[in-house]
């Protein structure tokens, strides 16, 4: 197996646990659950999305990114850091 492929079954399993959290969340909510417990558990959902995030980010730049400079495009380096800057532009 790839370290691709490894990267992605371990996104994919933190995704499955913040379902858990997420599902958990509501439980709470409809069980009246102390509000600051479930702010606490929305804090945790949040870091677990992070993580996800800058995993599937360093995924990326391994990946699509190292294609792009190794083809030798300048088109497609171009857009590959671009789709970066733009991502990270929107959650200014």
């Amino acid at each position: 197996m790839s370290d691709t492929e490894k990267t992605k079954k371990a996104i994919a399993r933190r995704f499955k646990r913040i379902e858990g959290q997420v599902n958990g969340l509501s439980r709470m909510l409809d069980g009246d659950r102390y509000c600051m417990d479930i702010l606490h558990q929305i804090q945790a959902a949040k870091a677990a999305l992070t993580k996800a995030e800058t995993e599937l980010l360093r995924l990326h730049a391994r990946k699509c990114v190292d294609e792009a400079l190794e083809d030798g495009s300048i088109e497609d380096q171009r857009k590959k850091i671009i789709e970066l800057v733009d991502l990270f532009e929107r959650v200014r």
